[in-house]
């Protein structure tokens, strides 16, 4: 029988201290693949704990990928291996020509939903619709008081450094609180010189093009948010779409792709909610590692919004090899409004920015980001995303409680509704989706399927998925919404 010492566990709650004891076992190869692990009664009886906190723990690495479980046999430690490796077998220089792949128009294909849906939100916003494609936070949950009265105090304190041309990777100062708030929230240690500070992901995706050169070919997720391979478009740089399972990328067909650089939201993906193994995090930096040219970027969008168990650790955090360039926004956590984003580089790319690209001014205001600095590193921001978890928990929760006492319950199916700010719900039913959405339109509804993010790797237009984002909703409203969705389906 497995045992740990919780006689030290510092400022860990005992489901951590044990997650991460198992997690070490595991990762040291104390625990060997398909070894089984204790059932949840036995283990705590034996540690002298109670059975929640083995059930937390277990959750957690089950989230993660670290174990899995077989129903009514138990847990079992996954079978995945650990490719910590040196920087070795390099097989190009970073200018490599060989796998360009050039695409014709008729590759892409134009997502005609993103407009559809913003016209049918203005016109239904006229009406009193609702939009459950929308993505953003009610206004009476964001910190004005707190807002405005840090703005005064830098208005008033600040009035030198704010009339000071700011450095091209932005305010040190916001840089320093970002840096910390990621080591303290995400384990990063990351230095505040690799943060480039910009107004919003897609100027950050523009500089990353013109930092890597336009003739590298992307990877992007399959399905995935569609915006992304619409700028990659733009800058006339060619894509590639990797399909996604139930652990993440599929890396037989990144392998076999011409890809340089894989663009990935491991923690949560959009729009399928699955959070990639760490199996398949490390095959990820393996094959980052195999060609010079090669880098991941990692899409930590809505990180903050696990609302199970502890945050799913950064692809970041086990990168050993500086081939993962960080991203992450406010948009999320604080509102889509406001417009600053932020990307880590490792340090050679971070080079190679100071001497090329250092040019450009920070996109940024000095306002902005000296209010936002004093918000984060004053402690307001984390006060702010453990309120906004909890309202978000009890909205999730009340919505979910409201579907499965309505009529729906029994034509629907609940799916990854524990992270991040949407979950899905799979409809039995045999309407179209095309149907499903034009149908709830027609009730004052605004819905978007999964069928609507697939690129290239799709062939079923009727999965009867619909995506329900609901950080913008209002609580009054779910009665109305349950009552919208039972009408059309």
């Amino acid at each position: 029988m497995l045992t740990y010492s919780f006689e030290d566990i510092g400022n860990d709650t005992l489901y951590e201290h044990l997650y991460k004891a198992v997690k070490n076992d595991i990762l040291n190869g104390t625990l060997t693949p398909m070894q089984k692990l204790p059932s949840k009664r036995s283990f705590a009886k034996n540690l002298s704990i109670s059975t929640i906190t083995v059930e937390n723990a277990y959750s957690q690495l089950l989230a993660e990928g670290y174990i899995f479980s077989i129903p009514k046999k138990g847990y079992y430690v996954s079978n995945f291996s650990n490719p910590l490796l040196p920087n070795t077998d390099i097989k190009s220089d970073f200018h490599n020509t060989d796998t360009i792949h050039n695409f014709s128009n008729d590759d892409i294909k134009v997502n005609s939903l993103d407009t559809s849906i913003i016209n049918d939100h203005d016109t239904l916003k006229d009406a009193g619709g609702i939009n459950l494609t929308a993505n953003h936070i009610n206004a009476d949950n964001f910190p004005f008081s707190i807002w405005s009265k840090l703005i005064r105090e830098v208005i008033s304190n600040e009035k030198s450094s704010l009339m000071s041309p700011l450095p091209s990777a932005g305010s040190y100062e916001l840089r320093c609180a970002i840096a910390k708030h990621l080591l303290d929230y995400r384990g990063l240690k990351v230095n505040p010189e690799q943060i480039i500070i910009g107004a919003g992901t897609e100027y950050l995706y523009s500089i990353i093009i013109q930092l890597m050169g336009r003739k590298l070919v992307y990877g992007l997720e399959d399905p995935g948010y569609k915006k992304i391979s619409k700028i990659y478009n733009s800058h006339k740089v060619a894509c590639t779409y990797i399909p996604i399972t139930g652990s993440g990328i599929n890396m037989d067909i990144l392998k076999e792709s011409n890809a340089d650089i894989m663009h990935i939201s491991p923690s949560h993906h959009f729009p399928t909610g699955i959070v990639t193994s760490v199996g398949t995090r490390y095959k990820l930096l393996e094959w980052a590692n195999e060609n010079k040219a090669r880098y991941i970027i990692e899409d930590d969008y809505d990180s903050e919004f696990r609302l199970v168990g502890k945050p799913i650790p950064a692809l970041l955090g086990i990168d050993t090899n500086k081939k993962v360039i960080y991203m992450n926004s406010f948009s999320k956590s604080l509102s889509s409004t406001i417009r600053i984003s932020y990307m880590v580089l490792p340090a050679q790319l971070m080079k190679k920015y100071n001497e090329t690209l250092s040019f450009y001014s920070c996109t940024v205001s000095a306002f902005e980001q000296a209010t936002l600095a004093k918000f984060i590193s004053e402690g307001y921001f984390e006060k702010h995303i453990n309120r906004m978890r909890n309202y978000y928990r009890k909205l999730r929760d009340a919505l979910l409680n409201a579907i499965r006492k309505s009529p729906l319950n029994s034509n629907c199916t609940i799916l990854e509704e524990n992270s991040g700010l949407h979950f899905l719900l799979k409809i039995n039913t045999n309407k179209s989706d095309a149907q499903l959405k034009e149908d709830a339109k027609s009730n004052g509804l605004i819905i978007s399927c999964m069928s609507d993010y697939y690129m290239h790797h799709h062939v079923n237009d009727n999965e009867h998925i619909i995506i329900i984002n609901y950080s913008g909703i209002d609580a009054n409203n779910i009665d109305s919404i349950i009552e919208k969705l039972c009408q059309i389906i």
